[in-house]
């Protein structure tokens, strides 16, 4: 059995960082999919990096934590002048696995993708998903801070904001599941969700919310059930199942969340 906790977008709230750390203890595995400071706050950037490493660090010794960069962790430029959180491979040092690594956790395969701000980068991701795509697996995840374009869980209200090569990278090799974030409002919109199927392969995107508790996704690869938890309710879908629109409402939690 392998429980997961999925949150992502927690852009230096350190109220949720503390429920994460809390809830963490529950779980197999915790996933933060980037997103992990805020470009718009008053702190300066270095002292969000400082605070957001001792709380993973945290973490880390708690569970089996996962993290891979978004767009507002860019720090640094790689040799082909494109943006990269460099600040994130620190997390190595400690024993997390972070953006390009790949990791067995059960016969289920991680694979670990970095923000691409340019060709140079896009490139790295796309050998790395054609390299994991090689390897003898039970399952496939894969943890990328954007979610797919023309999908629900990239819909903001008015238009899609999601990743056109994800999308395709999606069609060619059809992981079991993609964990995502970055499009804050998705769930909480008309036509958008923090749920979608796309052939073979589930797309979550917790969303996000503000006060002390995150949005968050718990999913068990055994049981095939995965659960949405946010202010707006709690919704839950069976993964053995075909995706049903509306999603259902979850009225109880399954014996294996208690």
């Amino acid at each position: 059995v392998m429980k997961v906790l999925l949150v992502s977008d927690l852009h230096y709230a350190l109220k949720q960082y503390d429920w994460v750390t809390n809830a963490a203890k529950d779980f197999d595995v915790v996933v933060i999919a980037g997103d992990h400071l805020d470009i718009s706050s008053a702190v300066e950037a270095r002292a969000q990096i400082a605070v957001i490493l001792t709380y993973l660090k945290r973490l880390h010794s708690r569970t089996k934590l996962i993290v891979c960069s978004g767009n507002h962790d860019l720090d640094a430029l790689n040799d082909a002048g494109e943006k990269v959180a460099k600040w994130i491979t620190k997390v190595r040092q400690f024993g997390a696995p972070t953006d390009g690594d790949s990791l067995f956790v059960d016969n289920v395969l991680i694979t670990i993708c970095p923000w691409w701000d340019g060709p140079q980068t896009r490139e790295t991701v796309g050998a790395q998903l054609a390299r994991d795509a090689e390897k003898p697996k039970e399952q496939w995840i894969w943890v990328y801070h954007a979610p797919p374009d023309e999908s629900p869980t990239s819909w903001g209200g008015q238009k899609h904001f999601g990743d056109v090569e994800l999308g395709r990278w999606i069609k060619q090799y059809q992981p079991d599941i993609v964990l995502s974030g970055h499009i804050h409002q998705s769930p909480f919109r008309q036509g958008g969700s923090w749920v979608d199927r796309m052939g073979s392969t589930w797309v979550f995107n917790p969303g996000r919310q503000i006060g002390p508790d995150p949005t968050h996704i718990v999913f068990d690869t055994t049981e095939r059930m995965a659960l949405w938890f946010s202010l707006a309710g709690a919704e839950v879908v069976h993964m053995d199942q075909p995706l049903a629109r509306p999603v259902a409402e979850l009225t109880e939690l399954p014996n294996w969340f208690k």
